[in-house]
């Protein structure tokens, strides 16, 4: 368990997660307060587009922490995701030492000042507390992901040529999926488990209301309502909260009050990024 810990209930976490504009459910809350006390990592799954990156990105910037992101990819080795030594560095100290006639080259070639960190090794080697976002871990070969178990459940890195390093501060950490794979049952043995899904016309409003200066917030309803309309629609895809933001923007822009059937068939391409679901979302809405 942290030794300070951030919040002290649910509560305080929705509190200061609106505070930056987040606008969380109670259950985020309650998990994200439950990881913090008992010092667990967040695995956060979803559609993409949800709001599980921005949730790690909130979190830190509620609690005042410096965010650290790990974004993954496939290909991502050990000397991207926790350290690498710096060669040139090493050659260089090699050279001076052979000069100056150096009898333990060898030995401080393995120093920590010739240590390169990566994401992982600098969350856990940082003398404050941080939130470690590890992005769209899904993407990760399954040999890659193994990398991550010693870090999750112990928050220490081992290095042959160091030995252990343990962190100095327990870590704040959300590892997200967009489930494009299946994610070993020991990764996920180790984190505690939150589903992101699309949210509901009012919760939509809410974050509407809280992300977009200026909109009134019956036109904000009539987003909600109408977003939530689209995605029931059979589309190659669903559109994001993002683009939901970014559609709300558009209409503040345009100075509507309201969503004529006109306005909609105008703006749909803000929503939607495909011809065919652009148009079976005009045919559902008349035109």
């Amino acid at each position: 368990m942290p030794d300070s810990p951030h919040f002290d209930s649910p509560q305080q976490v929705a509190d200061r997660l609106r505070g930056t504009g987040y606008v969380p459910s109670p259950r985020i809350a309650g998990v994200v307060h439950l990881a913090e006390r008992l010092g667990k990592p967040v695995l956060v799954e979803g559609p993409a587009g949800t709001g599980k990156t921005q949730l790690a990105k909130s979190v830190a910037e509620s609690c005042g922490l410096r965010l650290i992101r790990l974004q993954c990819y496939e290909g991502l080795d050990e000397a991207k995701a926790l350290y690498e030594w710096d060669y040139r560095k090493q050659l260089l100290h090699i050279a001076r030492a052979g000069t100056a006639g150096g009898d333990d080259v060898e030995t401080e070639l393995f120093d920590e000042r010739f240590l390169l960190t990566r994401p992982l090794l600098e969350a856990i080697r940082s003398e404050e507390p941080v939130v470690l976002l590890v992005d769209e871990v899904d993407r990760l070969d399954i040999e890659t992901e193994a990398l991550l178990l010693e870090v999750l459940s112990e928050y220490q890195v081992s290095i042959p040529e160091l030995g252990t390093l343990r962190a100095r501060t327990t870590p704040l950490v959300f590892l997200t999926s967009n489930n494009s794979r299946e994610l070993s049952e020991a990764l996920k043995r180790r984190c505690l488990y939150l589903h992101i899904g699309y949210p509901t016309a009012e919760h939509e409003r809410d974050i509407v209301l809280a992300q977009v200066p200026g909109i009134e917030a019956v036109l904000a309803g009539r987003v909600g309502q109408l977003v939530r309309s689209l995605r029931s629609l059979e589309l190659r895809k669903k559109p994001s909260v993002a683009e939901t933001l970014d559609w709300a923007r558009t209409l503040v822009l345009l100075g509507a009050d309201d969503v004529t059937t006109e306005l909609l068939a105008d703006t749909l391409p803000v929503l939607l990024k495909n011809e065919s679901d652009i148009a079976l979302a005009l045919k559902e809405f008349g035109e």
